[in-house]
């Protein structure tokens, strides 16, 4: 009995050790991470200040998921805690909060790359799903963030748990998207705005962070495991709707057969596109590869 206690008491203790260093490497690879600073040189941003550009900003900032985690008021907010893996926070990004002093193309290099001002990676930010946005778009989302009154709520900083520090250090959480992004200059332009699946295949990059880069559904990453999947848009899944049916979906949360879709389902943002937007992500997701996946 005591040498079985003796090979438990030596097992727990390699366990331990094992998860010390685990951590320790965790700790030191996410503090890298952090430190780690990135240069964006794209071509510098014509940035309109007339009263249409500006309505088009606040309309891409409302229906692109921005107001999602930033709130409609860009005055941020708490997005979700994450139990052990992280609390997200969506940054005020009014002219009275981190935005202040910064300029139009530093914006740009935030929402594409996931860059700061100071050249650091941001948390957790998206920027994946918007590096391809065109120059004229961010241009506007820009101008219009500028043009808001300054407002200084401070909504709190995200926070990196342990888990989080772990999961990164796997390579199971992308947790600083800029590592992940070409930051290569270029100027980068959108199709016409038109009902065609080419402008719904723009639009639908910024689908692919929940969705995943297939469309095929996924749980979202990053989020705790009781939050709903982000369910399959190709053909596999949703060839049976109508295009009656996927506006019916954004614009009022509902599926074909009358259930709601899931308000961690940001419908309510999409309901504020256009018809022509919807009409053009329907035409892109017709176009798409069905994927067995999340149904």
């Amino acid at each position: 009995m005591r040498t079985i206690l003796k090979w438990a008491g030596r097992l727990i203790g390699l366990v331990l050790a094992l998860g010390l260093l685990l951590f320790g490497y965790a700790w030191i690879k996410t503090n890298q991470g952090l430190a780690r600073t990135y240069v964006v040189n794209d071509p510098p941003l014509a940035v309109p200040r007339d009263a249409d550009s500006l309505a088009h900003g606040a309309h891409l900032f409302a229906t692109r998921g921005c107001a999602d985690c930033h709130g409609e008021d860009a005055r941020g907010k708490l997005v979700f805690e994450a139990g052990p893996v992280m609390k997200i926070i969506g940054a005020n990004l009014t002219p009275g909060g981190v935005l202040k002093g910064v300029s139009a193309d530093q914006i740009a290099a935030a929402i594409r790359h996931g860059v700061k001002p100071d050249g650091h990676a941001m948390v957790f930010m998206p920027s994946p799903e918007y590096n391809a946005m065109s120059d004229v778009d961010v241009a506007a989302i820009a101008a219009w963030l500028q043009s808001l009154p300054a407002d200084a709520n401070e909504p709190g900083a995200p926070e990196i748990r342990p888990l989080g520090r772990v999961l990164y250090a796997l390579g199971k959480l992308r947790l600083l998207p800029a590592e992940h992004i070409d930051h290569a200059p270029r100027t980068r332009s959108a199709p016409a705005i038109a009902a065609t699946a080419e402008y719904g295949q723009y639009i639908a990059e910024g689908c692919k962070g929940c969705h995943g880069a297939r469309l095929s559904g996924q749980h979202v990453p990053g989020t705790p495991s009781e939050f709903p999947d982000a369910q399959n848009l190709t053909p596999a899944a949703i060839g049976h709707w109508t295009a009656a049916d996927f506006h019916r979906a954004l614009r009022e949360g509902k599926r074909p057969d009358g259930s709601a879709i899931n308000p961690f389902m940001p419908w309510q943002a999409f309901s504020k596109m256009s018809d022509v937007e919807i009409d053009a992500l329907w035409a892109y997701l017709q176009t798409i590869p069905p994927v067995p996946g999340h149904k």
